[in-house]
């Protein structure tokens, strides 16, 4: 009796451990972005660019010097407020095509049992960053981003699953 307690005991902890653990989690769907996500991403391009023209008399120009002191001008002044969660997010496409650009990373949809999101992949891979959300994340809570400080940690983080490049 006893030993018939204490193999139900360890099978229970196995099933708890295997149900926090995310035994038997489905992999994550990953698949090319379709039109909509491409065209929503176009859209969101436009609209730092816009008010970078607008209000800083400057453009979003794919280089990463200017590209991510734009954006963090536009955030030191006030110019898009925390509340604004659509342009801080279209902040992190504007970061995400220069992480892409340097990493050379692609966009991608990656869903899993959380939802979808559009993330960077590194060579098909496993390894994923999530832009979009590396700006607006902070901002909404008060905090003061420093743009090239996460950018350089998002590269940093990246940086270890590159492949080598053949006589580097």
């Amino acid at each position: 009796m006893f030993q018939l307690k204490s193999t139900l005991r360890l099978f229970l902890l196995c099933l708890v451990l295997a149900a926090t653990s995310g035994f038997g989690e489905e992999p994550p769907k990953i698949s090319a972005l379709g039109a909509i996500d491409r065209e929503f991403m176009a859209q969101q391009r436009q609209r730092i660019d816009q008010l970078a023209r607008f209000n800083l008399g400057k453009q979003i120009n794919s280089e990463k010097a200017n590209d991510l002191g734009i954006l963090q001008t536009l955030l030191d002044r006030h110019l898009i407020k925390p509340e604004q969660t659509l342009e801080l997010q279209a902040m992190g496409v504007i970061m995400g095509d220069l992480l892409a650009q340097e990493l050379g990373m692609q966009w991608v949809t990656y869903e899993d049992r959380y939802g979808r999101s559009r993330a960077l992949q590194l060579d098909r891979g496993e390894n994923f960053l999530f832009p979009i959300t590396m700006i607006s994340r902070r901002a909404e809570v008060g905090a003061r981003v420093n743009v090239e400080q996460v950018y350089e940690k998002a590269a940093a983080a990246i940086q270890p699953y590159r492949r080598a490049l053949p006589f580097r």
